[in-house]
């Protein structure tokens, strides 16, 4: 056989033995994330620890900037197998009420508290998320948020008078935004940059994270340092779905889940100084807000969860017990 021949014969057999070598299993993530986003950097790492421990048994694929869905469908593909991981953070509180409980403004003081609420209350929150027919195999996070507009300052809540804020589609942040006077307006992520430029909304909130990689610092003149809420990321599976997936690739999943945490958390902190940053060298006027202020106007929403969800009152204890190691 001559040299031409060997060589055609050599890459039948290379073509033939290829698809061995592919994943056994697709695995989608879905996610709202824009490219420089914190989330996008926590699910490409949480990608890239799968992928090396699952070798051919299975695949991680990401997809962000809602390219799958916005957190509503994502939560519906969960359900529906079109997907197998999304990263849901607000809308949590809308999918169970024992999440609302992060909804209240000030309750986690930094990420070594929401270390020890997770350590302490994790069985509170996976139990009520199996009981909706999801299962929490990592936690991230999507940070502590903060509010910009192009009316003014906001310093103490009365300065949220009239204002038109977009908020995540739960119930709480508007309940919150409503008694600080503002108009909160519930909006899909990917919709705000639009509805900012075009001046139906004037502000919103999130974390610096969201705030530069969506690139809201080209079309809003203030950012206030209120810090109002700290919203945790869960990566979501479908319980259904996910217990027909092999044990070892289960096991693989939530090793990971656990371990890239601490990359998530430290590179949150790293965004926070260099976004800061990048928001005011756009042009952005920043200002710290009074955070006293906002806590004293925020006992009526505390009030309101206690009573109204069940266990509600003990929840927040709890978390605020372990604001302190």
């Amino acid at each position: 056989m001559n040299h031409t021949k060997l060589l055609l014969c050599a890459a039948a057999i290379t073509s033939i033995t290829l698809p061995a070598h592919a994943a056994d299993l697709t695995l989608k993530f879905g996610h709202v994330g824009k490219p420089g986003s914190l989330f996008e950097a926590s699910v490409n790492a949480f990608a890239k620890c799968s992928n090396t421990a699952l070798g051919s048994k299975a695949e991680v694929q990401t997809f962000g900037s809602s390219q799958l869905g916005k957190d509503k469908e994502l939560l519906q593909k969960l359900k529906l197998g079109q997907i197998t991981f999304s990263l849901p953070s607000s809308v949590m509180s809308s999918v169970a009420d024992e999440f609302g409980v992060f909804e209240m403004p000030y309750i986690i003081k930094n990420r070594d508290h929401m270390r020890r609420v997770q350590a302490e209350l994790m069985p509170t929150f996976q139990a009520a998320v199996k009981a909706k027919g999801y299962r929490i195999i990592g936690l991230f996070e999507n940070g502590f948020r903060h509010i910009t507009n192009n009316e003014r300052p906001i310093n103490k809540p009365a300065d949220l008078a009239g204002i038109k804020l977009r908020t995540p589609k739960g119930a709480w942040r508007v309940k919150m935004f409503k008694l600080y006077g503002a108009n909160p307006t519930p909006m899909a992520f990917s919709e705000v940059f639009t509805a900012l430029q075009t001046k139906v909304i004037d502000g919103q909130e999130n974390p610096y994270a969201q705030i530069a990689s969506a690139k809201f610092q080209e079309v809003q003149k203030y950012l206030s340092i209120t810090g109002h809420v700290y919203t945790p990321a869960y990566v979501l599976v479908s319980e259904k779905n996910y217990a027909k997936l092999p044990a070892d690739v289960q096991g693989a999943l939530e090793k990971c889940g656990a371990e890239t945490q601490n990359f998530v958390y430290e590179h949150a902190a790293k965004l926070e100084t260099e976004l800061l940053d990048v928001i005011k060298s756009a042009g952005v006027a920043v200002n710290n807000a009074d955070n006293a202020a906002f806590i004293k106007a925020s006992k009526p929403i505390y009030d309101e969860f206690s009573s109204t969800v069940k266990g509600g009152a003990e929840l927040i204890k709890k978390v605020q017990s372990l604001a302190d190691g």
